[in-house]
């Protein structure tokens, strides 16, 4: 999955754009601005894969703003004027569509970037140490392994927690904010102060209730939005 972001000053244009990159599978959207500026936080905060840049922008020109950039995404310059291409890749530019551009066109440029970003992705996990995928917890007087894609939920009972798993439900003196933190937390949500969930086993959503198996879930009131978005990630397909 590449994270991408897309500035500029046009709304149109960022609007086309924004309806390409969600029929793209490998691309996820993490902001749109109408001017650089706004989008430095962003990119100093955060690693962003791509930027869709355009070039002639008040305050800042695209070009310009890249050039400050001390460790820059993968860039796809977007733009009217075509006298700019060469400017464009003299700062190493992936690709320059010219407006208005067709999704065909788009596409092609995005295969590009993602052929570049394999390489780069797969030695960076090459390097990285191998992550446990599971925990030990004390239940019934002994240590008990849980692997987390067995885990449907944890559930805060008063001093305790109780661990559901496809197989059965261990009891274990814990507090919820241990389990929470000893989670991972791109595979599980806590989504009330008495309830974690496994976000790959969430099958339906009603009202106020996330759905796992035969069980409903609270969802916290204060903090839905936040939850569902969480929950969502993106993936909700609507007309």
């Amino acid at each position: 999955m590449l994270s991408c972001v897309i500035i500029d000053d046009e709304p149109l244009a960022r609007k086309g754009l924004v309806e390409y990159i969600q029929d793209v599978d490998f691309l996820r959207l993490e902001g749109e601005f109408d001017n650089p500026l706004k989008a430095a936080d962003l990119l100093m905060q955060q690693k962003i894969d791509l930027l869709f840049l355009d070039i002639q922008m008040p305050k800042m020109t695209g070009l310009d703003f890249l050039r400050n950039l001390s460790n820059p995404p993968f860039v796809i310059f977007i733009t009217a004027y075509p006298q700019y291409a060469v400017n464009g890749f003299e700062l190493n530019a992936v690709d320059y569509l010219l407006k208005p551009f067709s999704f065909e066109r788009f596409w092609k440029a995005v295969l590009k970037v993602k052929s570049l970003s394999e390489p780069a992705k797969a030695q960076t996990a090459s390097n990285e140490k191998p992550t446990a995928e599971y925990i030990f917890i004390k239940s019934d007087n002994k240590l008990v392994k849980v692997y987390y894609e067995d885990i449907l939920f944890v559930e805060a009972l008063q001093n305790y927690v109780a661990v559901h798993t496809r197989d059965k439900k261990y009891i274990t003196y814990l507090t919820i904010k241990g389990v929470e933190d000893n989670l991972p937390a791109d595979r599980f949500l806590k989504i009330h102060k008495s309830y974690i969930v496994s976000l790959a086993r969430i099958d339906s959503i009603e009202g106020n209730e996330v759905r796992i198996g035969a069980h409903s879930i609270p969802i916290s009131r204060t903090s839905k939005e936040e939850v569902m978005e969480k929950i969502l990630q993106n993936r909700y397909l609507k007309r």
